[in-house]
């Protein structure tokens, strides 16, 4: 047994899981362009529905971001009868997915209206 090399020990840093077998979460600060793109991913994955597009991204005053994301919901013809829905993602400060809630959903026609604006002169005329 005399041969045998003693283990080496890790270095802190190095990676490859912890003692309770749990993966380490990288603390790097990501770009706002990384968050957008994950919150994307991540939503399109979860729900099956195809990501149309970032809305929005903005901090939260705890570190957590919250990100606007367009979702395909139903595909019909032609295409200014496609239901969307906006989505609302909350990441932590790494970029880790909180949670998601679907804010609204609307034809893709209404994109630029807001929710409960009807169309119509100014003036309710």
């Amino acid at each position: 047994m005399a041969d045998e090399k003693p283990r080496r020990r890790r270095r802190e840093g190095e990676q490859g899981g912890s003692s309770d077998g749990k993966e380490r979460r990288s603390t790097r600060r990501r770009s706002g362009a990384q968050l957008a793109q994950r919150a994307r991913r991540e939503l399109s994955e979860i729900t099956g529905l195809d990501a149309e597009s970032v809305t929005s991204l903005e901090r939260v005053d705890d570190g957590s971001w919250k990100v606007t994301v367009e979702l395909l919901e139903l595909s019909r013809i032609p295409e200014t009868d496609d239901m969307l829905g906006s989505y609302e993602v909350e990441l932590d400060e790494t970029g880790e997915l909180l949670g998601y809630r679907r804010l609204r959903r609307y034809t893709r026609s209404q994109a630029g209206e807001e929710q409960g604006v009807q169309g119509g002169a100014p003036g309710g005329k």
